[in-house]
């Protein structure tokens, strides 16, 4: 029987498992609940276990029937500070916290790619290491797994890693899309706190009102994108976090925002840190302000390696036929922790359309409180997790 006819068989029971990980998400490094889940999911399974020291992590290690090179298969686990507004049965059970990026597939589709090489464990010519990761969300968990040694858990080095992502829109159910290079952008917080001196809001040219400052801050960041950076350089800077004052006739002493920012490649993040800096002093200084800026590098791009990311297009249109895969002309700009496994590894990441629904145009989009996904994906998700794998292990130390 083909692995995903194998993993038809079973789509029923990770269903199962991923609605009842929807009705317990947890956030950050910390995912108690979420943990003992995934270990009783694999109890059983001839997998050596072992659990994070600083976060709840699992990583399980299968040993092939002979020896042969590594395959490094990932799946993160962690929720969003979210209310649910999706109306389904299985909604959350955890106030004001949600699985709004399908991170609960991903748990449930490693656990059904997990079973599915373990029962082909003396066919196997190589090791292959099952990650489990919390805090993808902005918690650095990739890398604090990588410090405690995920990359070498088989006893030597991982010699390709290969990651999936649910789409809740944009991608047509069923779909697996990526492409060569730079699959997701690179992301930095921008931190900038106004520095005046308040007052009565009757009287402004008393005091020293940052509000007026820190708004032209915010707009002329939009304006110094294209008017600084080449537009073929992709620049996304977006304030999520304005802050001042506590009542509208106080001016107050402060005022501070802060922003996401999105670039594609180290240098241009670089080349944004120093403009950003300087247009904030500058216009403090305009305003008879002070200004603290800070810039704070957080995931690097992902950026899947050629060679692989053709190999997982060939698999997908062997396994599953030539319409199952879409090649994608532009790389996405939200951000994605895998990409230090990446950056030390050959390997890929791809997209799966999970769109509840025909139009992935118009569905809710992941991190939305009406993002929904369809369960139905997760045998062919598991499937092709599996069939990487076995070929990549088969292949040799060379892809």
């Amino acid at each position: 029987m083909s692995l995903r006819a194998e993993a038809g068989a079973i789509q029923g029971e990770l269903a199962a498992l991923r609605r009842e990980l929807h009705q317990i998400p947890e956030t950050g490094l910390h995912l108690p609940r979420t943990q003992e889940r995934v270990l009783a999911a694999l109890a059983g399974l001839p997998l050596e276990v072992t659990t994070g020291a600083g976060l709840s992590s699992v990583t399980a290690v299968l040993r092939g029937g002979r020896p042969g090179p590594v395959v490094l298969l990932r799946g993160d686990m962690d929720a969003l500070p979210i209310v649910e507004r999706t109306g389904l049965e299985f909604t959350s059970r955890h106030a004001g916290v949600m699985h709004a990026c399908g991170h609960d597939l991903h748990t449930a589709g490693l656990v059904g790619a997990a079973r599915l090489l373990s029962a082909r464990r003396a066919e196997l010519p190589g090791d292959v290491v099952f990650m489990f990761q919390p805090g993808e969300e902005g918690y650095n968990g990739a890398g604090h797994m990588i410090d405690e040694g995920v990359l070498t858990a088989a006893g030597r080095p991982v010699d390709a890693a290969y990651g999936l992502h649910v789409l809740s829109s944009m991608v047509p159910r069923g779909v697996f899309a990526s492409r060569p290079g730079p699959l997701m952008a690179a992301s930095a917080g921008l931190f900038v706190r106004v520095v005046g001196a308040g007052g009565h809001g009757s009287r402004p040219h008393t005091a020293l009102d940052p509000v007026p400052a820190a708004c032209e801050m915010v707009t002329a960041l939009q304006t110094m994108i294209g008017r600084r950076f080449d537009p073929f350089e992709p620049v996304v800077i977006t304030v999520g976090v304005f802050q001042a004052g506590t009542r509208r006739n106080v001016i107050p002493d402060d005022a501070t925002f802060e922003a996401t920012v999105r670039t594609f490649s180290t240098a241009v993040s670089d080349r944004v840190r120093v403009r950003a800096t300087e247009l904030c002093e500058g216009i403090a200084a305009a305003y008879g302000l002070r200004v603290e800026v800070r810039y704070e590098t957080e995931y690097p791009a992902t950026v899947n390696h050629a060679a692989d990311h053709e190999f997982v297009a060939a698999t997908v249109e062997e396994v599953f036929g030539a319409d199952r895969f879409q090649e994608m002309p532009h790389p996405m700009t939200g951000s994605e922790d895998f990409s230090r496994v990446l950056d030390r590894v050959p390997g890929a990441y791809f997209f799966l359309g999970a769109c509840v629904g025909d139009d992935p145009d118009t569905a809710p989009p992941n991190h939305s409180p009406l993002a929904a996904f369809d369960d139905g994906v997760l045998a062919d998700g598991a499937a092709l997790l599996a069939e990487l794998a076995v070929r990549r292990l088969a292949a040799g130390t060379v892809a």
